[in-house]
């Protein structure tokens, strides 16, 4: 667990790991050079209670506070907290007792729940909550792994051997969650989703998804285009857009560094037959004529996502195997 400033919320954070039902567990918390008194709430726990190991970081940033956690820990089994959240009390206990059923080559996945100190959580907050609970229920983790980060940080459990297989926290690479997400993906370990909220997720104005650079652009286009290279693209199959909106042509731009044979369609009719780029916008019924497509959907509104899903399910072509939904 890295620490950075989080002093307000510690104790809670740390009183909920205390309260875990299950207790064969340890706490490997590194303090991220905090200029709050997280330090001194970390060393009076750990004088407390055996369990919980602190240490000081000797680089700053995430990413390399983690990697010097892991490299205290000594569990065979391994999950990650963050300081600001709180577990339920059943939370390390239905992520070891589900992952036992299927051991090694496995990761156990759950649902999450956001919460704010003070006033209403945003729609947002709860649309995403709904999304990873119905995406830990049905097991479409891989199925939807190019929209979001499909595992939050903080709510997944696998053995060390599978983790280290991965190469662990070791790419300083962000949002660090997603790409572990990716790694998991592209080393074929198994996601067991949970119908469960196994963590509680704290939002404020501080935490670093609204205050660092790396998370401004959170469609991660980047990120998502080099794994879909690495691991789904098959360049003997046309590449089919379908979006023309800015994330459509935002897309479009990147995918046109890495190939030239793009084809792009939308359902505006304002933009059919529109060159942009070099490409000529199509009809989406044009799909029809390209011969085992991949198809990118780069399209916001839920309903008009839900109609591209049927119109591509009808023409009997499929997730994963056909089509994505970037965003």
């Amino acid at each position: 667990m890295a620490v950075k400033d989080t002093a307000p919320y510690l104790r809670d954070c740390l009183s909920s790991i205390l309260l875990q039902s299950y207790v064969n567990w340890e706490l490997i918390a590194i303090n991220d050079h905090s200029i709050d008194n997280s330090g001194e709430i970390l060393k009076e726990y750990a004088s407390t209670d055996s369990r919980i190991k602190y240490h000081n970081a000797n680089r700053h940033k995430l990413i390399p506070v983690l990697k010097e956690a892991y490299r205290h820990s000594s569990g065979s089994l391994i999950n990650r907290m963050d300081s600001d959240d709180k577990m339920p009390d059943y939370k390390l206990q239905v992520l070891v007792n589900k992952w036992i059923e299927y051991g090694k080559g496995h990761v156990v996945a759950g649902g999450t729940k956001h919460f704010v100190d003070e006033g209403k959580l945003g729609d947002g907050f709860l649309q995403y909550d709904n999304w990873l609970n119905h995406i830990a229920k049905n097991n479409l983790h891989y199925q939807e792994i190019y929209r979001e980060c499909v595992i939050p940080s903080h709510c997944w459990i696998l053995h060390r051997d599978d983790f280290e297989q991965i190469n662990g926290f070791e790419p300083e690479v962000y949002p660090e969650d997603y790409d572990l997400c990716f790694r998991m993906y592209k080393e074929n370990l198994k996601i067991i989703g949970i119908d469960k909220v196994l963590h509680h997720w704290r939002d404020r104005d501080e935490r670093i998804s609204r205050t660092w650079d790396e998370y401004k652009d959170n469609r991660y286009f980047e990120m998502k285009l080099r794994y879909f290279y690495e691991i789904d693209r098959d360049r003997s199959r046309p590449l089919v857009v379908w979006g023309a909106g800015k994330n459509g042509k935002d897309l479009v731009k990147k995918i046109l560094k890495r190939e030239s044979e793009i084809n792009w369609i939308c359902d505006n009719k304002n933009k059919i037959g529109r060159d942009i780029y070099g490409i000529i916008l199509e009809h989406s019924a044009a799909l029809l004529k390209y011969k085992d497509p991949q198809v990118l959907v780069v399209v916001t509104n839920p309903d008009e996502r839900r109609q591209i899903k049927t119109q591509l399910d009808e023409v009997g072509l499929n997730p994963v195997r056909h089509y994505w939904f970037f965003i």
